[in-house]
């Protein structure tokens, strides 16, 4: 029996997870939920799972939601605030954490669960991309098991050898191959690119995900993230790590070995496949996707990614290169970036624009501690914000091309 906290659960993953655990009840205990803002959504996830607590951000909305739940006969206690998140992480009741905050919102509650020596099902990128180093070192030193949820590791990590160790060359790994679909624009011109809206940016061809991260697809930010994920959860150096685009994306990975073999994971575009994975491991439980009909399919594709067209990606692989403040601060602009568009305050192509400004206005400094993280990060936020708002406008409310 697995006892579950789950960071974030009315977002995208979040309610992935619950299916999940829905379909495998017998398996698992839900001790806490988190959310931000969907109280309505977060208050139904308490009625059905009948969690210990409810972690919410605003006291108002503690109040709210406690009231609710005693009205509903529910006795999860509401507990409220940043340092909660934290709390909930860690409790020594909880096994298991699955964290799915979106941003840099996640870090330190993920990284109190890996404090505390717990399974983390990882789904918060911005735990590896802004701060690495400081929670591999927290993983190891606690002894709490890492398992990817983004569908590209998770493939990745089905695809290495269970019983590795050492490097991956050790292994007789050669590539890590990480397929992107190239998202919504992934055939269009960049004069065609300048005109794109936010709701066309959102409109992802394969996935339902969450606004922020299907802009990143759309800019392929996201594939540059994952390459700097990949590099701490698998100590794999840059240079062997490789996008691909796939647009059906049934092949969410592969890994080629030094024999010439290559290993893929496949299966639908569908977030519970890896939620069950990561779950059940290392033992495979019902995920409710549907199952994979290759003939129906009929073909896949693959082809190189353009970083003259998405220089997103370019720029996460310099960042990496870099060092720790500047895989921050593109971090930092992007959120900010992504966030200005999506309410059609910039353009589209602004975002990798902002971004670069950032990453190449971050001096380089030694990030030995969260504090670190978080001061490059209030930097980086406040430059892109400055930047966003010399932005000039056109009629349709969002920056000129």
């Amino acid at each position: 029996m697995q006892f579950l906290t789950i960071l974030g659960s009315t977002g995208s993953i979040g309610v992935s997870t619950l299916d999940v655990v829905d379909r495998n009840a017998d398996k698992f205990v839900v001790v806490a939920l988190t959310a931000r803002s969907r109280i309505d959504l977060l208050l139904e996830q308490c009625c059905r799972f009948r969690p210990r607590y409810a972690v919410v951000i605003e006291a108002v909305d503690a109040e709210r939601l406690q009231r609710r739940l005693r009205e509903s006969g529910s006795e999860t206690e509401v507990l409220c605030g940043t340092e909660a998140l934290e709390t909930v992480a860690a409790l020594p009741e909880v096994t298991t954490v699955m964290a799915a905050i979106v941003g840099i919102a996640g870090l330190r509650p993920t990284l109190a669960a890996a404090h505390a020596g717990k399974r983390i099902l990882l789904a918060n990128k911005e735990s590896l991309v802004t701060a690495g180093g400081l929670f591999m070192s927290a993983v190891k030193s606690s002894g709490s098991e890492l398992l990817p949820i983004d569908s590209e590791h998770n493939a990745v990590f089905q695809a290495l050898p269970g019983n590795r160790s050492g490097s991956l060359a050790n292994s007789g790994v050669r590539r890590i191959l990480l397929t992107a679909s190239g998202g919504p624009f992934r055939t269009m011109s960049q004069a065609q690119m300048a005109l794109v809206t936010p709701e066309q940016a959102v409109a992802h061809p394969n996935w339902t995900m969450g606004r922020k991260i299907s802009v990143d697809s759309a800019t392929m930010m996201n594939k540059g993230l994952e390459v700097i994920e990949a590099h701490w959860l698998f100590d794999a150096d840059p240079s062997v790590i490789e996008v691909v685009i796939h647009p059906q994306s049934v092949i969410h990975s592969m890994v080629e070995y030094c024999d010439g073999s290559v290993l893929a994971q496949l299966g639908n575009p569908d977030m519970r496949t890896p939620i069950a994975h990561a779950l059940g491991h290392p033992s495979r439980i019902p995920s409710g996707a549907d199952f994979l009909d290759l003939a129906a399919i009929g073909t896949l594709q693959f082809e190189r990614p353009d970083t003259t067209r998405f220089p997103c990606l370019r720029l996460a692989y310099d960042a990496l290169k870099a060092g720790a403040a500047a895989v921050i601060a593109l971090n930092a602009a992007n959120e900010i970036a992504v966030a200005e568009f999506l309410d059609h305050r910039i353009g589209f192509l602004d975002i990798p624009r902002l971004i670069e400004t950032a990453v190449e206005n971050t001096p380089g400094q030694r990030i030995a501690t969260i504090e670190d993280v978080e001061a490059v990060d209030r930097k980086a936020r406040a430059l892109t914000l400055s930047a966003c708002a010399r932005q000039p406008k056109n009629q349709a409310g969002g920056a000129r091309a």
